[in-house]
């Protein structure tokens, strides 16, 4: 589920036009005084979704039974368009820009939505809430991301992913290691363990942790207590020089710089690859990544049966350290021609019987699902468990500058090099943060 964000210039100048041109580009089937609300006149028409290829691979036959339901109920056909996130966020402000072609439903990375949410790209569909299913225990982080800063509905929560500590148990038992750790102490004590039993392997990860990796250690930094960045009287400032933000900061140094060979460079993306090469013991990563260490083709199947997950540990026993809840959410563009069926399209597609068949393979939206997402094995029950406790970064449509202009990235980077201490690196982002979330649009 990787996020590719579209340079914030662009966005702002399509999402700006997308706005001021919504009311005129309605068609007759939705108008504006209907707008954000379900729709099921749909004879003789058929409405478009942008779904991400995640869905095509993980769980086709979820798509299909909701379009089967939505057609039966609406009379409306689907024409599902499959996208990658690769460049995508370019491909949705291009398409916003025009007058044709526009999708009737989007999804998007709950870490893309606040900029489209802010501009007004996306249908109100506060009115329509109650008509979603679960919505009243929609996860946290998803649900935050579909809203706008005065607390009105503009996306739906599609599904979520949390990571876990994916991990050799052939490693650690031949290490001495008996059960799995219960606190950030025990984690360090058991991965010293590890890394001595391997030191004749010079390229041996106790815990690859690449050194760009901004989910992982903001993780550790909510996990202490810190946060990212906090807003009062109307204007935001960086918190990663607070004394809590150390000391996440310092126990994700720990595993970057002393446990870690080779990646203090690098970002996360090929550290499944890196693990199937059996030189790691450990990394954190979201629950399908077991997978793809030990894919046949792009990874090693050999390792199936050693690998296992536990949710990261916290400072205090049964305490774990939050994850950041990644996943997708799903938007009626207001310049939708069918944004009525599109609404009534992402209420089959996120209701109970949607979602109770997607928690066979990816975290369902809401809370009161996740003991059958848990119930298909113990990686979901580590992921599920993760997903109770996590974190989101600030709700402001400027976070995606942070984001794409590699603030964390660099920081982390210059911690995990030595270039630069935890102050030190700390004490610059906070400035760019605050300069980058407090700019006028």
């Amino acid at each position: 589920m990787k996020r590719k964000l579209a340079g914030a210039v662009v966005l702002a100048a399509t999402v700006a036009m997308t706005a001021a041109a919504c009311s005129s580009s309605k068609s007759s089937s939705d108008t504006k005084s209907d707008a954000g609300k379900l729709s099921t006149d749909g004879k003789g028409k058929t409405i478009t979704v942008w779904l991400q290829s995640d869905a095509q691979k993980g769980w086709p036959e979820v798509v299909t039974q909701a379009n089967q339901r939505f057609e039966a109920a609406t009379g409306a056909k689907v024409n599902v368009q499959w996208q990658q996130w690769s460049n995508y966020t370019t491909k949705l402000d291009s398409t916003f820009a025009g007058s044709s072609g526009i999708p009737d439903v989007v999804e998007l990375g709950n870490t893309q939505t606040s900029s489209y949410i802010a501009a007004g790209a996306f249908t109100d569909l506060t009115s329509s809430k109650s008509q979603f299913e679960n919505s009243s225990t929609w996860l946290q982080g998803l649900a935050e991301s579909g809203t706008s800063a005065d607390g009105k509905l503009s996306a739906v929560p599609y599904y979520a992913g949390s990571r876990v500590v994916i991990y050799r148990k052939d490693l650690w038992t031949k290490a001495g290691i008996t059960a799995v750790p219960t606190t950030i102490t025990e984690l360090n004590a058991d991965l010293d363990k590890v890394k001595a039993a391997n030191a004749s392997d010079p390229n041996f990860s106790a815990f690859y942790m690449p050194g760009k990796y901004w989910y992982a250690a903001m993780s550790f930094v909510y996990g202490a207590g810190g946060v990212i960045a906090d807003q009062s009287g109307g204007k935001w400032a960086g918190q990663l020089e607070s004394d809590k933000a150390q000391t996440g900061l310092a126990e994700w140094q720990t595993l970057a710089t002393k446990y870690s060979v080779g990646g203090a460079t690098k970002d996360e993306s090929d550290q499944d690859a890196i693990m199937a090469q059996g030189h790691v013991s450990a990394i954190v990563g979201n629950g399908w990544e077991l997978g793809s260490v030990t894919d046949p083709k792009t990874g090693n199947p050999k390792l199936a049966a050693d690998l296992s997950t536990f949710p990261m540990p916290g400072t205090a026993e049964g305490n774990y350290t939050p994850s950041f809840l990644g996943g997708s959410d799903l938007a009626v563009p207001a310049k939708a021609t069918n944004g009525g069926l599109g609404a009534t399209w992402v209420k089959y597609f996120t209701d109970t019987t949607s979602q109770t068949a997607l928690a066979k393979y990816a975290i369902p939206n809401t809370t009161s699902l996740l003991n059958v997402y848990e119930a298909q094995g113990q990686a979901n029950q580590s992921t599920g468990e993760a997903a109770k406790n996590t974190w989101f970064v600030p709700n402001t449509p400027n976070w995606a500058n942070v984001e794409s202009g590699n603030v964390l990235q660099n920081m982390l980077e210059s911690i995990a090099t030595g270039h630069s201490t935890p102050a030190d690196a700390a004490k610059s982002a906070d400035t760019q943060i605050a300069t980058t979330l407090n700019a006028s649009s």
